[in-house]
């Protein structure tokens, strides 16, 4: 009776409980004032320098970083390093926060670090530099696993080259303002343990969150991390009046959001991404992609997709974003 009900007010275009949101619609939200002219950008106000040995997790920190919103350079030869900080503190710069990958890679330049950090502390240069160590059998069992060669040994053992970094990197590990064993660190949990130790809350990156919708008829999505199946509730296709719609237009907002059953999902749906969410951010995840899938990926799952995104977008932990896959394909039964 209410679905009828529904209908029947459709019908008659009366007044819709949804005000429609199309995601090229602009924004109402006042745009920020531009900055006076000769305003110079701020100069840098942080840049860490990481080193370690190979497969030690350099990569791992590096994206902690990158995703923070670091500018990050990887394998720079020390020797340019001082060069490079000069241009972040160059007036017309508008890099604050540089984060820089120096290892034995390098080769025979890496062994210049020390006199180069010398040399930035000598001018007064603020920097934080991190070391990142493992056991020999951890770096020997990781690059097994990837079946690299170790920068060191590109001809001989791996276990070779891991000595002679260790000798190279020994007078470098003292330096450091901050060691971090990853020997039983997963990676999830390598970048949480930098995130706490180097970045503040203003610089941590949020959980990027995307609303992807679906239409099964069309085949799952690759790479969703969660996905939930709306075919439950009842489908506008069968409606005529909706079928040539989608979740975007009122109509089919209002038809959708009075469905029976769908207030009991969002109830029990809500809480449960409210402890996922924060949870997924805790354990260092970057990107999440939450899979909304009805039988087309035109009506439903738009609707429900972007309800969601309504609730989670003003979060100040949070990036959402909503992906329509299938919408504009062509209805069919």
């Amino acid at each position: 009776m209410k679905q009828r009900e529904t209908v029947a007010r459709i019908r008659e275009r009366g007044l819709h409980p949804f005000r429609r949101r199309h995601p090229d619609a602009a924004s109402t939200a006042p745009a920020e004032p531009a900055p006076a002219a000769g305003v110079l950008a701020h100069s840098l106000q942080d840049l860490v320098i990481i080193t370690g040995l190979s497969g030690a997790g350099k990569s791992a920190a590096m994206a902690v970083f990158e995703d923070a919103g670091y500018f990050c350079v990887d394998n720079l030869p020390p020797e340019m390093i001082d060069s490079l900080a000069q241009l972040f503190e160059h007036e017309g710069s508008k890099v604050e926060r540089a984060a820089i990958v120096s290892d034995a890679r390098g080769g025979s330049y890496f062994e210049e670090i020390a006199p180069v950090l010398d040399q930035l502390r000598g001018r007064g240069m603020d920097f934080r530099m991190l070391f990142l160590d493992a056991d020999d059998q951890t770096i020997l069992n990781r690059f097994k696993e990837t079946r690299r060669r170790h920068p060191l040994a590109p001809q001989g053992s791996v276990g070779e080259g891991i000595a002679a970094e260790r000798r190279m990197l020994e007078p470098i590990r003292d330096l450091a303002d901050e060691t971090i064993d990853t020997t039983e660190l997963s990676p999830a949990r390598l970048r949480r343990v930098i995130a706490e130790e180097f970045l503040t809350p203003e610089t941590r990156g949020k959980l990027a969150v995307t609303f992807m919708t679906f239409g099964f008829k069309n085949g799952p999505p690759r790479n969703v991390d969660l996905s939930f199946d709306v075919r439950f509730l009842p489908n506008p296709y069968y409606v005529p009046e909706l079928r040539d719609q989608t979740g975007l237009d009122p109509d089919v907002r209002l038809y959708v959001s009075e469905s029976e059953g769908i207030d009991e999902f969002y109830t029990r749906l809500v809480p449960l991404l409210d402890y996922l969410l924060p949870s997924y951010s805790l354990e260092g995840k970057q990107h999440l992609t939450i899979g909304i899938g009805c039988t087309g990926g035109r009506h439903r799952s738009v609707v429900i997709a972007e309800h969601l995104a309504g609730i989670y977008r003003d979060s100040d932990e949070l990036t959402v974003d909503v992906v329509h896959r299938d919408i504009a394909t062509r209805p069919r039964p």
